[in-house]
């Protein structure tokens, strides 16, 4: 059978796939805290199960967290054709980050105007999820005859980590490549790119430490805030230019992103935030301890034991001037980078597919931040991976998110090319 009638049989779904992307959307899978995972798994299971596929709806027990407050839930669906052949595995993320301010939509209602479908995790990454079911739908349809085994899973917790998702499940054996081959995770890097892989990241708390006191005599006392204050002097008069001359061969998108980077992700000091609705006056003291998180991405060309020793000689800088001056670093997580070689047989079927649907040579990019695809590689050690799939990837997190849907249609086309190419 030509590949037209795959390809029509999706433009034929276009009503489908509106409406799955919506019901998506409609369902606020809010992270933090966790809110409705087992609603999003049940929803697509019940889709699933009607179609014939087996279906695993698994609780990431014990997984940074989880909780019976808000369970991280995880649904894995396999359809096996019987004959002998390889798997190819769809993983999208089902969490969405916060809604934040400057909506002038309903961030949870999936209004379809125009081309665009608005809300919440539309772009990153419910479009792309349900873009991946059209297409298998798609291809199990028109090609009866096609080998091996296709699986689809939803997974928790990516935006925080993946470690109650595909952390969890690599470790249970869910992507070792005797049971997967090909993993495409359909994460928002725009119709016509491949993305191989990511930067690695370092998170780390600093703190400072200084001596309690009486506001009004702070000469008794010993700021920990102060100390803070060198300590981000001596990142932006040292740190920063040395990061700015570091450089990676990675095709990272945004080209800023092509150096190592450092976002201070958090600061606090003294005092703790007073609850909501408390109107009390903060107690007069000096801060006996401050707090900074540091987001560091770094390339593949950076060891982690040397992005490491950077931070530690910046505080060393500091102490050999501030008599006083004490510290402790804790490490919060750490993600090496991660890039599939361009000859890897998913990115030559999706380059390939891309070329067919869009009538271009694809791009390959790595992505500036990391997603679930370190697990796959560091966890599951499955090397076969890329992230493709529909929307703009600066839309992610943004306020009147949205997905296009024409983007999804040429998209879940490409994605069943792929099915195609590797499994007919």
């Amino acid at each position: 059978m030509s590949d037209d009638a795959l390809l029509i049989r999706i433009d034929q779904s276009r009503a489908d796939l509106i409406g799955l992307a919506q019901d998506l959307i409609r369902i606020p899978t809010l992270n933090p805290p966790g809110r409705n995972y087992r609603a999003i798994c049940d929803y697509l299971s019940a889709r699933l199960l009607a179609q014939g596929w087996s279906v695993e709806l698994i609780r990431a027990h014990g997984a940074l967290g989880d909780s019976d407050a808000f369970p991280r839930w995880n649904m894995v669906a396999r359809l096996d054709s019987g004959r002998a052949g390889d798997c190819v595995h769809f993983n999208s993320h089902h969490d969405v980050v916060e809604v934040g301010h400057g909506w002038t939509r309903d961030p949870f209602g999936g209004e379809l105007d125009g081309d665009r479908i608005y809300g919440r995790g539309a772009c990153d990454m419910k479009g792309g999820l349900a873009a991946s079911l059209i297409a298998a739908e798609a291809f199990v349809v028109t090609r009866p005859d096609w080998r091996g085994a296709i699986e689809i899973s939803a997974t928790a917790d990516e935006e925080s980590g993946g470690y109650g998702g595909v952390a969890y499940l690599a470790e249970r054996g869910f992507f070792s490549p005797d049971r997967v081959q090909h993993v495409l995770i359909p994460e928002p890097l725009h119709k016509d790119r491949i993305c191989l892989g990511h930067r690695g990241v370092w998170w780390a708390e600093v703190e400072t430490h200084g001596r309690i006191a009486h506001g009004s005599m702070p000469f008794l006392g010993d700021s920990a805030i102060r100390h803070m204050g060198a300590v981000l002097e001596e990142i932006e008069d040292r740190l920063y230019p040395l990061l700015a001359t570091k450089t990676t061969a990675m095709p990272v998108v945004p080209p800023q992103a092509r150096q190592s980077t450092l976002n201070i992700n958090s600061i606090h000091g003294g005092e703790p935030e007073p609850l909501p609705g408390d109107t009390s006056l903060p107690a007069p003291c000096v801060a006996d301890r401050c707090r900074i998180v540091l987001d560091r991405r770094f390339l593949i060309e950076e060891a982690l034991p040397e992005v490491k020793a950077e931070l530690t000689a910046v505080l060393e800088r500091v102490k050999s001037r501030r008599p006083t001056f004490s510290y402790t670093i804790r490490d919060l997580f750490e993600v090496q980078p991660t890039m599939a070689d361009r000859d890897a047989p998913v990115v030559r079927s999706t380059a390939a597919a891309i070329e067919r649907v869009l009538g271009r040579v694809a791009d390959y990019v790595v992505s500036p931040g990391t997603y679930d695809q370190k697990h796959i590689d560091r966890i599951g050690r499955l090397k076969n991976c890329i992230a493709y799939g529909p929307g703009l990837l600066h839309l992610a997190h943004q306020p009147d998110e949205w997905v296009g849907v024409q983007d999804m249609l040429d998209s879940a086309k490409v994605m069943a090319l792929v099915l195609d190419d590797l499994l007919i």
